[in-house]
């Protein structure tokens, strides 16, 4: 077990910095550590989790610290960010490594997410010392859990979720995909986001000092709140992708399943089940509600069957939505990324939705409007 004064003590010891949080992070905090009695953790599960959680803290005070002493980075504009989101498993991932072959954008790289200071020069976001570390303990891992990188993978370089962003908040579905914990997803769901949107920002003003770009980040989560991220970047250009929802079930599922038992013995298959479809029912739910008050064209949908099947294709498209040059240049990295990233690269990922209670018709039947408004292909 730990308390919330353990990971302060040790945040605090480790960086020389006063933990002072704001009243509504040391809420989440508070929510997520008192949650964790309910995840059934292995010993080895807490130690892992309590690490996890501490680091972000560590980060998060090193990042107030570093801007407290250069306030004028507070001052500069996020301009024109891309958001790409979507339920999981629906594409992001592959959307989001496409366009990072811009030269012209920035991705959020996930060996900064929790390393952020000093902030990476343009030239070394490759190079950093940081980076080449972290890059160690990805193939380690890789090593260790090769299930884990046939479902989903990432180099340390790689763009990575701005979850990771947002877990320094204490608010973030990253800690309710590792560990089952009930009291927290209900916090979570109706959550003030707004403070983990404001702390990313300042994030992201930090990291782009010394490599700037357009920003283009990713989380399949943010249908949750795209009021508090229009309300953080007004002028924020947002994509979804979407897939037929039996697929995305299944998927998401065996993935979080995956996770969960690398920290506790006794993972409720029936639960998970039953937590994703509830979530996923509010994401279309808020994503609907969100065309509807700011019209149609406000988010760019993509399908994942069309991107599979043309992913140069439907950059090409989405770059003419949005009135960016598309150039050779970019359509050779395009190929030449998918000619070394093929699918399946690191193993097949498979699943079914029985092992989580769920059948086929109930998945149809609870997301068919979804399909409908969507045009979203399926398989019957």
């Amino acid at each position: 077990m730990i308390t919330v004064a353990d990971i302060t003590e040790k945040a605090e010891q480790q960086t020389g910095l006063k933990a002072n949080l704001d009243p509504k992070v040391n809420e989440a905090l508070t929510t997520l550590v008192n949650a964790m009695q309910e995840a059934k953790l292995t010993e080895r599960g807490w130690q892992s989790m309590g690490g996890t959680i501490t680091g972000n803290l560590v980060n998060r005070l090193k990042v107030e610290n570093h801007l407290a002493e250069h306030p004028e980075l507070l001052d500069t504009p996020v301009t024109k960010p891309m958001f790409v989101f979507g339920l999981p498993r629906t594409g992001t991932t592959l959307l989001i490594n496409l366009l990072n072959e811009d030269a012209n954008r920035r991705c959020f790289l996930r060996w900064e997410s929790l390393n952020s200071v000093p902030p990476p020069k343009a030239d070394e976001l490759l190079t950093d010392p940081r980076c080449v570390e972290s890059q160690k303990m990805t193939e380690m891992s890789l090593k260790h859990a090769p299930h884990i990188a046939a479902i989903h993978y990432e180099d340390a370089h790689s763009p990575t979720e701005c979850q990771f962003a947002m877990s320094q908040s204490f608010c973030a579905q990253f800690y309710d995909s590792m560990m089952a914990v009930p009291s927290y997803h209900e916090w979570f769901l109706n959550a003030d986001y707004q403070p983990a949107f404001d702390y990313q920002k300042k994030l992201l003003q930090l990291l782009q000092s010394e490599a700037p770009g357009q920003w283009t980040l990713k989380n399949p989560w943010h249908p949750l709140y795209l009021n508090a991220l229009k309300a953080t970047y007004p002028d924020a250009q947002l994509v979804m992708t979407h897939r037929d929802p039996v697929d995305v079930v299944a998927s998401a599922c065996s993935l979080v399943k995956h996770v969960r038992r690398m920290f506790s013995e006794d993972v409720d298959l029936e639960y998970l089940g039953q937590q994703m479809l509830r979530t996923f029912h509010l994401m279309t739910e808020r994503t609907l509600a969100y065309k509807k008050a700011h019209g149609w064209d406000a988010i760019y949908d993509v399908q994942y069957t069309d991107l599979m099947q043309d992913p140069i294709g439907e950059i090409q498209k989405l770059y003419q939505h949005f009135d960016t040059p598309f150039t050779e240049a970019l359509a050779q990295s395009l190929d030449n990324y998918m000619g070394n990233n093929p699918k399946g690269k690191f193993g097949k990922h498979e699943y079914n939705l029985e092992e989580y209670g769920l059948t086929e018709a109930q998945i149809r039947s609870e997301f068919s409007d979804y399909c409908k408004t969507f045009n979203i292909p399926t398989r019957s």
